[in-house]
């Protein structure tokens, strides 16, 4: 088992990391009945595609001798109205750490082979900007 999520009422949930106890907090959208005090789960889920694409590059980048520390996502999840589901997922990298065009090449094809991006649905879009500095 990987987690356990317990429902605390109010439309929050507390999703447990087993291996780790790490704790992460959930609340239902302001726009779907909830207090928009913590991710919601589509949120989560934007997120996730954000820090796996960075954690893939992560990999790349040591195996390349590249320190990509201090590198940003900037995440913005867009929802569909009907159904209610993930319509697009626009995420905006500011990178450090290589000016070489072919390592940049590199890192950011590795990134797009990550995971997450490859189990989201292929209706769900993705948005994905690298601004090398």
């Amino acid at each position: 088992m990987t987690s356990k999520v317990t429902y605390l009422g109010d439309l929050r949930t507390s999703s447990m990391h087993l291996q780790s106890g790490t704790e992460i907090l959930s609340d239902a959208p302001l726009d779907n009945n909830g207090k928009g005090e913590a991710f919601s789960p589509t949120d989560t889920v934007a997120n996730a595609l954000a820090s796996c694409m960075m954690t893939i590059m992560g990999i790349k980048a040591c195996e390349m001798n590249v320190d990509l520390q201090g590198s940003t996502a900037a995440v913005t999840k867009i929802m569909n109205a009907e159904p209610r589901r993930i319509g697009a997922i626009e995420i905006y990298f500011d990178m450090v750490g290589t000016t070489d065009q072919k390592n940049k090449t590199i890192l950011e094809r590795s990134a797009m082979s990550c995971p997450v991006f490859l189990s989201l649905h292929p209706e769900i879009e993705k948005r994905i900007t690298f601004d090398w500095k």
